[in-house]
């Protein structure tokens, strides 16, 4: 199995969580057995970390005292919701962006309608699905999201909102707080979500991200554009088979400069990623060192040589940028292979491994843990974690291009590259798809 470097920015959980779930819409009522079920479950996912962390010290945290402490609030807990954040509190306390507890799934499916993202430290709508409540609601992209359920996101704990409501607890309304550009006045929303029955035999696919759920697979298909003289590459995840990298990369040979556009970009296969270093060096080269418990293979990229891409290059990042994203990046500024443009990524860069458990017999009840195999140190000495990639040239795009659907990040990029695009243009070269 490939390793993953994946993009949950944890840091300390504050009460969100366990406020939220007072109110919780799909939360099943505990009885002893589901009580015992959830201690269960505690106990392995204490086993696990305490077994695979890669910090045996666990950052000077008293582990037995904390997971002591959960069990007693399991003790406490009402709904299964509420259990389930227990014990997701314990492993978001450890501040690591790799470590976290994956629930049960449900066999609810919930969709939305609307996506968000931080653009600086403030949250904006980027997409609302036609025909959604939101669409009819007044929902618009660019409206700056003020609060979610009395929640104020920001782009330290907007991953807290996505954690929540995508696995803790899907809810069938919510209740946000917007501001569109150039109004004074925020108005409430209470927006309803679309709820659809699963089959019961639900499964968990071998990569996982916590972000927006309900994602259609087209919006993470590789795209190129032709601009010249530029190719720009929509490089949406790391997730998928290493040997297709070269393959890739050779469709932008015929243009002297190329943008890899890596926003919204949150990891995937380390292999993924040394394949891809490997087509713009010339030689092999140290991408990272892994600190882990026992010596560890560093991260490293063999280069193809004159058969890589040789030209100018550009790296897009934003907010959403995590992991094999962030490093790649940062390894072509450390290297002097290019530049970086956009907004500081995600500083979740880690190295992982997914463990995957179930509880159970005749009824089985399968769940996982995302457990920090290693830090990744960089070749300046340094680790991205919760500090992410400060572009060479930082363009923030307002509510005002968001909602008029302008790029600047995109047209800046192929400027320096020789080429012409206005905001406007670049904004409609990579279409948004929502699922059915």
């Amino acid at each position: 199995m490939n390793k993953q470097i994946s993009n949950l920015i944890s840091i300390a959980l504050l009460p969100l969580l366990m406020c939220l779930l007072v109110t919780a819409t799909f939360s099943q009522t505990m009885d002893r057995i589901e009580r015992g079920r959830m201690k269960d479950m505690l106990k392995i996912v204490r086993s696990e970390v305490k077994d695979k962390y890669y910090d045996p010290t666990f950052h000077g945290i008293d582990l037995e005292a904390r997971f002591k402490q959960a069990e007693a609030k399991l003790d406490q807990a009402t709904t299964t919701s509420q259990a389930m954040a227990v014990i997701a509190q314990v492993l978001v306390d450890l501040n690591d962006s790799h470590l976290f507890f994956i629930p049960p799934a449900t066999n609810l499916n919930v969709e939305y309608g609307w996506r968000m993202q931080a653009f600086g430290d403030r949250v904006f709508v980027t997409e609302v699905k036609p025909g959604s409540d939101a669409d009819a609601k007044g929902l618009k992209r660019g409206d700056q999201i003020l609060s979610i359920g009395g929640f104020q996101p920001s782009k330290k704990e907007l991953w807290k909102v996505r954690y929540y409501y995508n696995l803790l607890s899907k809810r069938d309304r919510m209740m946000l707080t917007v501001i569109s550009p150039g109004s004074e006045s925020p108005r409430q929303l209470e927006i309803k979500s679309k709820i659809d029955k699963l089959p019961r035999n639900i499964t968990f696919s071998t990569y996982f991200r916590i972000g927006e759920g309900n994602e259609h697979e087209d919006n993470y298909e590789h795209r190129f554009v032709t601009q010249e003289p530029v190719t720009i590459w929509k490089f949406r995840t790391f997730a998928f088979d290493p040997a297709q990298v070269n393959s890739l990369v050779d469709r932008a040979k015929k243009t002297r400069g190329l943008i890899i556009d890596l926003r919204g970009n949150g990891g995937g296969y380390v292999d993924t990623l040394e394949n891809l270093v490997g087509n713009f060096f010339t030689t092999d080269l140290k991408i990272a060192e892994l600190k882990g418990r026992k010596k560890m293979d560093p991260q490293e990229s063999k280069t193809r040589g004159n058969s890589g891409y040789s030209g100018k290059l550009i790296v897009l990042v934003d907010s959403e940028s995590g992991s094999a994203a962030e490093i790649f990046a940062r390894v072509i500024q450390l290297e002097k292979r290019g530049q970086v443009l956009g907004d500081v990524s995600a500083g979740a860069v880690m190295q992982s491994m997914q463990h995957y458990q179930e509880m159970g017999t005749m009824s089985v009840v399968p769940f996982a843990i995302s457990i920090t195999n290693a830090d990744v140190i960089m070749s300046d000495g340094k680790s991205l974690e919760h500090v992410g990639v400060i572009p060479d040239e930082t363009i923030i795009p307002t509510g005002a291009d968001l909602a008029a659907r302008r790029d600047p990040v995109l047209a800046r990029a192929v400027e320096l590259l020789g080429g012409k695009i206005t905001p406007e243009e670049a904004g409609l070269l990579f279409k948004y798809y929502w699922k059915d």
